[in-house]
């Protein structure tokens, strides 16, 4: 199954200005397991979406969407699920491509970060999140889903942005640094919590968006999910900011964890993948 359910010239890979990477992959979680579910569920949401656009007005599936096999998971560890997906991301941005990135669980976007640095090196990355995600290491792993906003930092700068659950070495870690990190009560605080957002990146950007950034009232279905999140239209709204202002090169949004009997969920990501493609290819 194609995203937006598309077939023909509209879906194939040299005709396509976006190329989606499905990856269900969810080895690291630590509360509740199911992000492997999560490419499956917005793909076939997707194919109820109307391919109009009605604050674009025009059809975002005209530009051409590939979508690629499921990516298969690595069992030796999540290091050897990043640099797969690493491989494939690069290859779509040696093709001309736009990556989409749909997990799954949130480790697997270092792996699309590393391959973003080479071809951009003046690369930084909006990452949206409950979580800091800035342990050196979780469950002994450095590649834990609890890990990958560090393991990003590592590699160029980030800017952080929903936050509102972190353990204390990563305040530790965000004080010493001086690292961006703006929590959730910040955006609800702050009336031009999108200017300050929009001063703190530089260069190319690549987004990372956790779906738990979300309150669950709008996102239930997250493996860890934590109350006084962003609403959908905060997310849109920063998402339409950062295309009018950045050249935002790529995109994941990743950690949905359906429930069964549940599509509301589902179609959201959905919705927030095909609005994000329309906000980049205008």
């Amino acid at each position: 199954m194609n995203f937006c359910g598309l077939d023909g010239p509209q879906s194939a890979y040299e005709n396509s200005f976006f190329a989606v990477l499905p990856v269900p992959y969810d080895a690291t979680t630590s509360y509740q397991a199911g992000t492997r579910w999560g490419p499956q569920a917005i793909i076939s949401a997707s194919v109820y979406l109307e391919w109009y656009d009605e604050e674009l007005e025009r059809e975002t599936c005209a530009k051409g969407i590939y979508t690629a096999p499921y990516l298969e998971a690595d069992a030796r560890g999540p290091e050897y699920m990043v640099a797969s997906v690493e491989q494939k991301i690069g290859q779509f941005l040696q093709d001309g491509k736009v990556p989409v990135l749909l997990g799954g669980e949130h480790s697997i976007s270092l792996g699309a970060v590393r391959a973003m640095k080479k071809h951009f090196p003046s690369l930084s990355v909006l990452h949206l999140d409950a979580h800091a995600d800035m342990r050196d290491q979780y469950q002994q792993s450095p590649f834990s889903h609890a890990c990958v906003a560090r393991r990003i930092y590592e590699l160029c700068p980030i800017v952080q942005v929903g936050i509102r659950s972190m353990s204390r070495e990563e305040a530790d870690f965000i004080k010493e640094k001086n690292i961006s990190s703006l929590s959730a009560h910040f955006v609800m605080e702050e009336e031009n919590w999108i200017e300050v957002i929009l001063e703190k990146l530089k260069g190319d950007v690549y987004v990372s968006i956790d779906v738990d950034c979300l309150d669950p009232a709008y996102m239930p279905a997250t493996g860890t999910p934590e109350p006084g999140g962003l609403t959908y239209r905060e997310v849109v709204g920063l998402m339409k900011a950062v295309t009018e202002n950045f050249r935002v090169r790529g995109f994941d949004v990743v950690e949905l964890s359906p429930i069964s009997g549940l599509t509301a969920p589902d179609f959201l990501c959905a919705r927030l993948v095909y609005r994000l493609m329309g906000y980049l290819s205008k």
